[in-house]
C-alpha cells in the first residue's frame, strides 16, 4: 500500500494512493495510517491533490557513512565505522516533494544525498533486527541535504544538517516492499549522480532499527535515514534534485538560494 498525505481541497488528508500512474485516487484515511487503516469512504484523482511530506516525524535519525565508497569519498575522515554513526535532523527540515530546498547564505556549498528512509509504526524500544519488520510501517525516500563546508567546519554534524528544508521527503510510504536490493539513484537536472543498491548497505535496516531502538525509543512516524552511497556533490539555485528508489519511486525538489 502506499500511504501518503495530500492537500486536498477540503484540507490536508492521510490517503492510500491506488491505481496506475494513468489514473490514481487519493482514498481518505481516518485519523492517521498507522495499524490497519479504515477509509471514510471520500477520495480524490491524486492529480487534484498536492502531495506533502507523507508523515511529519517527532524526531528524524540519521545513519551517517553506510556505504564504504561514500565513507571512502568522504577523505580524511573517510573510513568505514564498524558500529552505525548515528545523528539527528530536527523536525523543521522536513518538506514534501516539489518544496524547494532553500540554499542558506551562510553556506558556500550544499550537497545532495538521496537516501532510503524507514518510517516506524508503532512505539518500540530495544528491537531486535530479526523482529525490526514488525515495528516498521513502511519505506520513503528522503534527501538528506548537507552544507558541507558547515560540516568539515564544525567538526559535528548538527548544524550542517539541520536547516529548514534539509529534509525532503516522499512521495509516498510504501508499506509492501523488501529493502534488501532496492536500486537507488539521485539526479541532478536529469544527470546521474548517485547510482547504487541498498544491498550494498554497510549496516542493514534491521541492524540499524537494532542499533538506534537500543538507545532512543521510537515512535509512530519517526523516521530513519539509511546513509547514502558515493556521489554526493553540491546544488546550485535554478538546479533541481530528484531521488529515485526501486518500488517507491521519485522524490523531486528544485534549490532556490534566500
Amino acid at each position: 500500500m502506499k500511504l501518503a498525505r495530500v492537500a486536498t481541497p477540503d484540507g490536508m488528508a492521510f490517503v492510500a494512493v491506488e491505481g496506475d500512474e494513468g489514473g490514481q485516487v487519493a482514498r481518505e484515511i481516518a485519523e492517521h495510517p498507522f495499524g490497519e487503516p479504515t477509509f471514510t469512504g471520500r477520495s480524490w484523482p491524486l492529480n487534484q491533490t498536492r502531495l506533502l511530506a507523507p508523515i511529519l516525524a517527532s524526531k528524524i535519525v540519521a545513519i551517517g557513512k553506510n556505504y564504504a565508497e561514500h565513507a571512502a569519498e568522504m577523505a580524511p575522515e573517510g573510513e568505514a565505522p564498524s558500529d552505525p554513526v548515528i545523528f539527528m535532523k530536527p523536525s523543521t527540515s522536513i518538506i514534501g516533494p516539489g518544496v524547494p530546498i532553500v540554499r542558506p547564505p551562510s553556506s558556500e556549498r550544499v550537497d545532495y544525498e538521496g537516501e532510503l528512509a524507514v518510517v516506524i509504526g508503532r512505539p518500540c524500544k530495544d528491537v531486535k533486527a530479526a523482529q525490526a519488520a514488525g515495528v516498521i510501517l513502511g519505506y520513503t525516500i528522503a534527501n538528506d541535504v548537507t552544507a558541507r563546508d558547515q560540516q568539515r567546519h564544525d567538526g559535528q554534524w548538527t548544524r550542517a544538517k539541520s536547516y529548514d528544508s534539509f529534509c525532503p521527503l516522499g512521495p509516498w510510504i510504501e508499506t509492501a516492499i523488501d529493502p534488501s536490493d532496492l536500486a537507488i539513484r539521485t539526479e541532478l537536472d536529469g544527470e546521474v549522480k548517485q547510482s547504487s543498491r541498498t544491498s550494498k548497505l554497510i549496516h542493514s535496516v534491521g541492524d540499524i532499527v537494532e542499533w538506534v531502538s537500543g538507545v532512543m525509543t521510537l515512535m509512530p512516524g519517526d523516521v530513519i535515514l539509511t546513509g547514502t552511497p558515493a556521489g554526493v556533490g553540491p546544488m546550485t539555485a535554478g538546479q533541481t534534485v530528484s531521488v529515485t528508489v526501486e518500488g517507491i519511486g521519485t522524490l523531486a525538489n528544485p534549490v532556490v538560494d534566500k
